[in-house]
């Protein structure tokens, strides 16, 4: 099913036949979720995935991770915005900084660096979602490597993200 990948030296990183963290895809088939694989050329942010895929960047899902004393939080913003890092602490009483990417990869380990998907849940982490994700009809995010965006209606990400807080975190660019 799986296929190890060599980042260098003694680490592998497994992923799916079709570029799919095993941890998301789980996560996913576990409950059922209804999505799609999109493939596209290799792409390094998520506004870059959305134009190589053809979709909207306001239907990807860009997700930030946060983190202080206490814990981590997944902040997932539409890749047409910037987060607005004083109003996230300031709206969940927190003070949340951005994690460095070694950090990132530690805890996203079967994700290729800068490519982690914007759901918390399976990973354990917290997440916080900005409304205008919410309302797209549409959602697409990193599957975990930068070749494939997972497709989900909107109405199944509302459902992922149903018990998330819905803060105004971002504005658009």
């Amino acid at each position: 099913m799986g296929e190890a990948i060599s980042l260098g030296e003694n680490e592998l990183l497994e992923v799916t036949e079709m570029g799919v963290a095993t941890t998301l895809q789980d996560y996913l088939e576990s409950r059922d979720i209804a999505y799609e694989v999109v493939e596209h050329p290799h792409a390094d942010s998520a506004m870059r995935a959305a134009e190589a895929a053809h979709v909207p960047g306001d239907q990807v899902a860009k997700p930030v991770l946060l983190g202080d004393d206490d814990s981590y939080l997944l902040a997932v913003i539409p890749a047409t915005h910037r987060l607005e890092l004083d109003r996230v602490n300031q709206m969940m009483a927190r003070s949340l900084e951005m994690l460095p990417e070694d950090e990132i990869e530690a805890t996203f380990s079967d994700c290729e660096r800068g490519a982690i998907p914007a759901i918390g849940e399976p990973y354990g982490i917290d997440v916080v979602v900005d409304p205008a994700l919410i309302q797209q009809p549409e959602v697409y995010f990193e599957s975990g490597d930068h070749e494939h965006l997972i497709h989900v209606h909107g109405d199944v990400f509302r459902g992922l993200m149903e018990d998330v807080p819905r803060v105004h975190l971002s504005h658009h660019l």
